[in-house]
């Protein structure tokens, strides 16, 4: 999961997608898709794999159909109990938790608060994709390449009136960087766990019916455990599509690229999704050539047009990156025998042969795919939809008739909701609030996203498209505010003035559909936004809040000052929708 890239999340999509998630939001594919999709930048979802959110749906007549709020954890589950054996009458745990991710981990941390007796099983290592092989060591290489392109910067360090001798790096010392951060951070999550009682089971984690798991490591016998709640939290790994070998060395996926065993004087990136963009920070920071292979007919799908556009004057145009859109990668060879890695590019509608690469590596970066095979669904008469576990907005799992699974859950990458970290650990908080007599449903609107590049770019809610597709669906006006971070004296100071704060919000109203951010810091300036949509509050009375002088954070302050909205009193923001 892409803490916010990452999840981290796109996928098979990177070429397939149209524009979701570390390396935490989405990527291009290079496979042909079997029809166009949506996808929202870094999240994500179920469209990423060639289906859009209505028809991973239910039909009508298996469709659950929820109750009002206020009698949601008294509904009837009529999953099969003959079929999969009796439920336990007592039980080992309150909660089990099969993965120990970032989802996991949230969830696992909120039931021991909520007084609940848990257990986490994890067959590989505590953090998950997100801590050991995505969003916490591609920060660290950021980071890196962050100093290195700053440094490199004559212009830049002229106008601040320092001089630099001729920036150089260790690229072993740049990877224990990566390594060592994400052990350090793995251990937290491991002493934190512990330290509250969290019982961590080791082993691969199998549901065998209602309320029972059984785990176990390969070659010894399992283990049974029952609980009265389980929650399925087992991510997702790397998509490589079809027609793609890779060797680990010279054509890889993130989560060899983490590793920087090597530096290769050019690399092809197939996705210029969020994964791409951040990786291509990295090795053009570090004295790569880099070319992108985008299957749309734009580069970064998923990002708000005006953003996307701006961005690749500032991210792409003057690094030495070039790139081919509209074409798939259908056939890519690893170097072998002092044969360079051949990538076989194909027109993205006629099919047609296009052109041949000879590059020294190659990255997949087409998003990720749900880690799911293995689970036992069957056990439970649960049908994954492209690798994904179905559940309603609650994120009770649904079985194949269209019913409620008792007790279960499935939260963070294997629903495919929205594949970042973040958006897992707060499903995960959100059960554990139901399972303890809470009706919640999570606005998966209002969770934010970024792609740590230099600058950062942020987002949350609605494109500018996607705003204006839903006004005219539901007849409402939609306008938008702009603010430069040329305007701003912390980024003048900081001689960071490139970037752009975009705001889309309704003026009858002040409701906040979407904030999208280019520039200095974006990551962290998102979550006023964020928090603002999660809470319903309006523009007219965000914008009376106060903000430090001089901070980024005026970026912000003048982009909701900027906005006309036409009431002033108290018309309610419409109640936000879980998607």
């Amino acid at each position: 999961m892409h803490c916010s890239s990452f999840s981290h999340a796109a996928t098979s999509a990177a070429s397939t997608i149209s524009g979701s998630r570390h390396l935490c939001t989405l990527d291009s594919v290079s496979l042909v898709p079997s029809k166009p999709i949506n996808l929202r930048f870094c999240g994500l979802r179920r469209e990423a794999f060639g289906f859009s959110s209505s028809s991973l749906s239910l039909s009508n007549s298996q469709r659950v159909h929820l109750p009002a709020r206020r009698r949601l954890r008294g509904r009837n589950v009529s999953a099969s109990l003959a079929d999969n054996g009796s439920p336990p009458k007592s039980f080992d745990y309150d909660l089990i938790i099969v993965g120990a991710g970032v989802g996991g981990h949230g969830a696992a941390l909120h039931a021991v608060e909520k007084g609940l007796k848990t257990a986490i099983i994890e067959g590989d290592v505590v953090g998950g994709t997100c801590v050991n092989r995505g969003c916490v060591p591609s920060k660290a290489l950021l980071a890196v390449s962050g100093r290195m392109r700053e440094l490199q910067s004559e212009h830049h360090m002229k106008a601040l009136g320092l001089q630099v001798a001729a920036a150089g790096y260790d690229r072993q010392g740049v990877a224990d960087h990566a390594n060592n951060l994400a052990t350090k951070i793995r251990n937290n999550l491991t002493n934190s766990m512990k330290a509250l009682g969290v019982d961590i089971l080791t082993g691969v984690g199998t549901i065998l019916g209602p309320q029972k798991v059984k785990y176990g490591k390969v070659g010894s016998s399992d283990t049974i455990v029952t609980a009265k709640n389980i929650i399925i939290a087992t991510g997702s790994v790397p998509f490589v599509p079809k027609g793609i070998e890779v060797d680990g060395k010279t054509v890889i996926t993130s989560d060899h690229a983490l590793k920087l065993e090597t530096v290769p004087d050019w690399i092809a990136i197939v996705g210029s999704g969020y994964i791409g963009l951040e990786f291509s920070d990295v090795y053009t920071a570090l004295g790569s050539e880099v070319t992108f292979i985008e299957a749309l007919d734009q580069l970064m799908p998923g990002f708000d047009p005006e953003i996307g556009k701006l961005a690749q004057r500032v991210l792409i145009n003057p690094r030495k990156i070039d790139y081919h859109t509209g074409v798939f990668a259908s056939k890519i060879t690893p170097a072998k025998d002092g044969k360079p890695v051949t990538i076989e590019l194909i027109d993205a509608k006629t099919k047609e042969h296009k052109d041949t690469l000879e590059v020294d590596a190659a990255l997949i970066a087409t998003g990720r795919a749900p880690f799911t095979n293995g689970l036992g669904l069957e056990n439970i008469n649960v049908v994954t939809q492209r690798g994904f576990v179905p559940v309603d907005e609650l994120m009770r799992v649904i079985d194949a008739n269209g019913n409620l699974v008792p007790h279960l859950y499935c939260i963070g990458d294997a629903n495919g909701k929205m594949m970042l970290a973040h958006a897992a650990s707060a499903q995960g908080i959100s059960v554990v609030e139901q399972v303890t007599g809470r009706d919640h449903v999570l606005n998966h609107l209002s969770i934010p996203a970024a792609c740590f590049t230099h600058p950062e770019i942020s987002m949350v809610g609605l494109t500018e498209p996607q705003a204006r597709e839903k006004a005219e669906k539901e007849g409402f006006e939609v306008s938008v505010a702009k603010t430069s971070f040329k305007a701003n004296t912390k980024a003048l100071a900081e001689n960071e003035g490139e970037g752009l704060a975009k705001l889309i919000y309704r003026p009858d109203n002040g409701e906040i559909l979407g904030v999208h951010i280019f520039g200095l810091h974006a990551a962290d300036l998102i979550h006023e936004a964020s928090n603002a949509i999660a809470l319903g509050t309006r523009i007219q009375d965000i914008k009376l809040a106060v903000h430090a002088h001089p901070t980024l954070s005026e970026v912000l302050d003048e982009l909701f000052k900027a906005a006309k909205v036409k009431a002033h009193a108290s018309n309610p923001v419409s109640e936000p929708v879980a998607v």
